[in-house]
C-alpha cells in the first residue's frame, strides 16, 4: 500500500459569493420604508499552508478534489449573508506549487508559509447598498461571483543539506542509519529504498540534515528507474555525496565507472533555478568509498583513491557496518555545510524595493478588441471590471440590465465601442473566450437612469422589447372601435345601394 506520495494534481474550487437580495421594508403604520436588502457573503478561499507534521501528499492523491465554503445569501431587514469558510490545506515543507503548464506559483519552505491558491467570489450587493438619489428603491440586487477553479500540481522536494546518491544497494540507507537516528529499511536487494529518508546529523555545534535518495541507474535523467522522481529531492541540497560500493560483484562495475555514470546523470538533469541556485553538477561533491570492512573492497578503495583525489574530489573510505571513518566523514560534511551557510548569509538579501506603478490617466481598465467569428464580426470587451459586472447581473430583471448598461456607459465602454467601429446591432462579447456573454449592442441604452419605470422594470428595455404602455393599449382599443364602426357603416351603405339584401323568410 502506498504511504508516500510526492507529486499530485490538485483540483481546487473556491466558494461562490452569496447573492444580494432585493427587499423593501414593510412595517405597519410606516409606509415608504425604503429598501433594506442585505448583501451576500463572500466565498471562502482555498489556502495551502505548511504543516510541520505533514510529510507526504498522500491525502490529496486519494481525494484530489477540494472545495471551499460558499457565501450565504443576504436577507431582508439589512441582514448580510455569512462569509464562506476558508479551506486550509496542510502541505509539507518543501512543496512547490505549479500550474498545469509548469509555471511556479510558490515555493513553500518556511513553517508559516501560506498561499491563497484560489480566491472566493465576492458577495452580491443588496438593493440597500444600490440605492441612490436617482434610484431610490432598486427592484434588483447583484448576484454573487463564482469562485476561482483551477488545477495545480504539488511537488514535494526534500529539505536537506546533504544528499546521498549512488547506485542501488551501495549502502546509502545503512550510512544514514549510523549517522543519524533515522531507521530506513535495509535489505540485500536493489531498490530497497523507494522514498527519500531524512536524518538529522550533529557534528560538534553544527546540525544538518542528510537525505537518503533511492538508487540511480543509467538513464535516470530520462525517467528510467523512476530517476526523475528521485532526482527532484536533491535540488535543494548544497552537498552531494557519492556513495560507491567497492564490494560489488556485478560485471562492468567499478568505482570509477560508477562515479562517471552518476556524474553524467547529474549533468543531464535540468533542475529548477529557483530551488538550488546552481546546477547539480556544479555543487560540492564528496566521494564515499563504502563497505571497507571487506578486505578486497578496502584494497580497491585505496587503489582508486589517488585517482579520485587528482580530480579534485574529497574522498572518504568508510564502513557503515564496522563504523569506521564515520567521524571524519561527519565533520567533513559539517564543514562544507557551514561554509555554504556562511556563503548564503553573505549574500546581500536587501529588502525588496516597493515599486509604485501609478495608473495612467488614459487607462480605462479595459480594452475593446475587434474579432472575426464564424457568425461574423464581433467586438470583445476585455477587462476585470466589465467582466465582473456582467457576472453580477441578473438578466431576468430588466432594471438590473439597465443598471449594467449605465455602469458600462459610465466606464466608457460605449465610447470605446464607437471608436472601434461598432454600430447599432453589432455583436459585443464581454469576458474571456470561455465564459463570455454575448450582446446585440443597442446604443440607446446610454440615456441614463432618468427613464426608470416601476420597480424591476426599465422603460428603455420595454421600448426595445416592444412591450406596450397603457397609452398605447388605449390608442389601440379606440382604433379597433373606430374600425368596427367604419365597417358597420360601409355594410349599411352597401345594403341601401342594393349591393346585397337580406333574404325574406
Amino acid at each position: 500500500m502506498t504511504t508516500f506520495v510526492d507529486r499530485v494534481v490538485l483540483h481546487v474550487t473556491a466558494g461562490n459569493g452569496g447573492h444580494g437580495v432585493a427587499s423593501v421594508h414593510r412595517e405597519k403604520f410606516k409606509p415608504l420604508g425604503g429598501p433594506d436588502g442585505g448583501n451576500g457573503g463572500h466565498g471562502g478561499d482555498v489556502v495551502l499552508a505548511v504543516d510541520p507534521q505533514s510529510t507526504t501528499l498522500l491525502d490529496y492523491h486519494r481525494s484530489p478534489h477540494r472545495r471551499a465554503g460558499n457565501g450565504a445569501p443576504g436577507a431582508g431587514d439589512e441582514r448580510h449573508g455569512a462569509n464562506g469558510e476558508d479551506l486550509i490545506l496542510p502541505v509539507p515543507a518543501g512543496t512547490v506549487v505549479r500550474t498545469r503548464d509548469g509555471r511556479i506559483l510558490a515555493d513553500l519552505v518556511e513553517d508559516d508559509a501560506r498561499l491563497v491558491v484560489a480566491r472566493g467570489g465576492r458577495g452580491g450587493l443588496g438593493n440597500k447598498a444600490l440605492a441612490s438619489p436617482r434610484r431610490k428603491a432598486p427592484g434588483f440586487a447583484l448576484l454573487g461571483e463564482p469562485g476561482e477553479a483551477l488545477d495545480v500540481v504539488l511537488e514535494l522536494k526534500s529539505l536537506a543539506d546533504v544528499a546521498l546518491i549512488g547506485f542501488p544497494s551501495a549502502g546509502k540507507s545503512s550510512l544514514v542509519s549510523v549517522l543519524s537516528a533515522a531507521r530506513p529499511k535495509i535489505a540485500d536487494y536493489p531498490f530497497t529504498t523507494l522514498v527519500p529518508n531524512l536524518g538529522v546529523v550533529t557534528a560538534g555545534s553544527e546540525r544538518f540534515t542528510v537525505a537518503d535518495v533511492p538508487g540511480l541507474i543509467p538513464g535516470a535523467h530520462e525517467g528510467r528507474g523512476l530517476g526523475l522522481e528521485f532526482l527532484r529531492h536533491v535540488e535543494r541540497c548544497s552537498v552531494l555525496v557519492h556513495v560507491i560500493d567497492c564490494a560489488t560483484l556485478e560485471p562492468g562495475r567499478d568505482p570509477m565507472t560508477d562515479l562517471e555514470v552518476i556524474e553524467h546523470e547529474l549533468s543531464e538533469y535540468v533542475a529548477d533555478d529557483t530551488l538550488g541556485g546552481k546546477p547539480l553538477s556544479d555543487r560540492t561533491r564528496i566521494v564515499v568509498l563504502n563497505k571497507a570492512d571487506v578486505p578486497e573492497a578496502r584494497e580497491l578503495a585505496e587503489m582508486v583513491r589517488p585517482d579520485l583525489e587528482e580530480r579534485g574530489l574529497e574522498v572518504h573510505v568508510v564502513s557503515a557496518v564496522a563504523h569506521s571513518g564515520l567521524k571524519e566523514l561527519t565533520f567533513a560534511l559539517a564543514r562544507h555545510v557551514a561554509a555554504h551557510r556562511a556563503e548564503m548569509a553573505q549574500v546581500d538579501h536587501a529588502p525588496q524595493r516597493v515599486v509604485l506603478r501609478p495608473r495612467a490617466v488614459d487607462d480605462a481598465g479595459f480594452h475593446v478588441r475587434r474579432e472575426s467569428t464564424p457568425e461574423g464580426e464581433a467586438y470583445r470587451v476585455i477587462g476585470e471590471r466589465p467582466t465582473r459586472w456582467v457576472r453580477q447581473t441578473d438578466f431576468s430583471n430588466d432594471e438590473a440590465v439597465g443598471y449594467l448598461a449605465d455602469r458600462l456607459a459610465r466606464a466608457g465602454v460605449e465610447e470605446a465601442l464607437v471608436k472601434a467601429g461598432a454600430v447599432a446591432g453589432s455583436t459585443v462579447l464581454i469576458g474571456d473566450a470561455d465564459d463570455a456573454v454575448v450582446f446585440d449592442w443597442e446604443p440607446t441604452l446610454v440615456s441614463g437612469a432618468e427613464l426608470l419605470g416601476a420597480r424591476g422594470t426599465d422603460l428603455r428595455l420595454e421600448e426595445a422589447g416592444g412591450r406596450r404602455t397603457s397609452a398605447q393599449r388605449r390608442e389601440e382599443f379606440h382604433a379597433r372601435k373606430d374600425a368596427q364602426t367604419a365597417a358597420r357603416e360601409e355594410l349599411a351603405h352597401e345594403r341601401r345601394a342594393g349591393v346585397w339584401r337580406e333574404d325574406d323568410d
